[in-house]
C-alpha cells in the first residue's frame, strides 16, 4: 500500500462491502475468492481483505438499525476529499458520509445524480490494484441511464482527462465508454434504459469483477455457502465469467485469471 491518490488521481483504488454478518462474509469470499482476513484499526466490526499477503478489499458489518442494502462499493482516489466532495455537491448529487478521517486518509461516501453509489479517498496508503494483482478487482462497469452524462459528472468531480499524465483517460469504444488509466483499461460505462426495468439488479449502480483461477469453482463455492447465481458462467471466447451474489444479497462477478 504504498501509492498516494496523488499517484493515482481519479482512478478506482479500493473496494469495500458493508454486510450483515461480518464473519459469514468472511468464510463466504475465503472460499470464493480465496481471501484471507485481518483486523484493521477500525475496530471489530472493520476486516481487510488479502490476496497472497497484499490488501484488495475492506468488508465492515452493516449496524442492525440500518436498512441499507449489501453491495460493493468501490472508492476513487482524488488529491482532496473535501475538495471533491464540493464538486459533487455542485452537481447535484449526494453526499451520504464525509468525508472523514479513516486511518491514514480521509473518505465520503457518496450516489450520483442517478443513485449509483461510490466512495472517494484521499491517502497515503493505497493499494494500486489497477496494476491486476492477483486476487484484486480487475474491472468496474457503471450501470446508468445515460453514459454521457454519467461521463460528464465523474469526469469532473474526480478530474478525469485531466492535463496531468496520471489522469484517468476517456474513450469510446464499441459503445461503450472505457476508462483507462496508465494506459489499462480500469472500468466501464454502461448507458440504457434501467429506469424502465422492474429488476433491481439493473439499476444504476457500479458492479465489481473479481479474478479467480476457475470461474466455475467459484460459482460452486458460492452456492454451497449459500450465495446465489444471478448469470450462469459464460464465455465470448476471450473470457469466462459469472455473476452471483452473497448471501446478504451483495452482488459480485468473478472472471477467470488472465483474462
Amino acid at each position: 500500500m504504498s501509492n498516494s491518490s496523488h499517484a493515482l488521481f481519479g482512478a478506482p483504488c479500493w473496494v469495500s462491502l458493508l454486510t450483515r454478518d461480518l464473519r459469514a462474509a468472511e468464510d463466504f469470499y475465503r472460499a470464493v475468492l480465496g481471501w484471507e482476513f485481518r483486523s484493521t484499526r477500525l475496530g471489530e466490526e472493520f476486516s481487510a481483505a488479502l490476496f497472497d499477503g497484499v490488501p484488495v478489499a475492506g468488508i465492515g458489518a452493516l449496524a442492525a438499525s440500518l436498512s441499507a442494502p449489501v453491495a460493493w462499493i468501490p472508492y476513487f482516489a482524488v488529491d482532496k476529499a473535501d475538495l471533491a466532495a464540493s464538486r459533487i455537491r455542485e452537481r447535484s448529487a449526494t453526499i451520504a458520509v464525509g468525508p472523514l478521517r479513516l486511518g491514514t486518509g480521509r473518505a465520503a461516501l457518496a450516489a450520483d445524480r442517478d443513485g449509483a453509489v461510490f466512495g472517494i479517498w484521499e491517502g497515503v496508503e493505497i493499494p494500486d490494484w489497477t496494476a491486476h494483482r492477483h486476487g484484486t478487482p480487475v474491472w468496474l462497469e457503471l450501470h446508468t441511464r445515460n453514459a454521457f452524462e454519467s461521463v460528464i459528472f465523474y469526469a469532473e468531480v474526480l478530474l478525469w482527462a485531466d492535463d496531468r499524465p496520471q489522469s484517468v483517460q476517456v474513450a469510446y469504444e464499441d459503445d461503450r465508454v472505457v476508462l483507462r488509466h496508465g494506459g489499462r483499461a480500469v472500468a466501464q460505462i454502461i448507458g440504457g434504459a434501467v429506469e424502465a426495468a422492474p429488476d433491481p439488479r439493473v439499476r444504476p449502480r457500479w458492479h465489481v469483477h473479481f479474478e479467480v483461477d476457475d470461474v466455475r469453482a467459484a460459482v460452486r463455492a458460492a452456492t454451497r455457502l449459500g450465495g446465489s447465481v444471478v448469470e450462469p458462467v459464460r464465455s465470448d471466447g476471450a473470457r469466462t465469467w459469472a455473476a452471483l451474489r452473497d448471501p446478504d444479497g451483495g452482488m459480485f462477478t468473478v472472471t477467470a485469471r488472465g483474462a
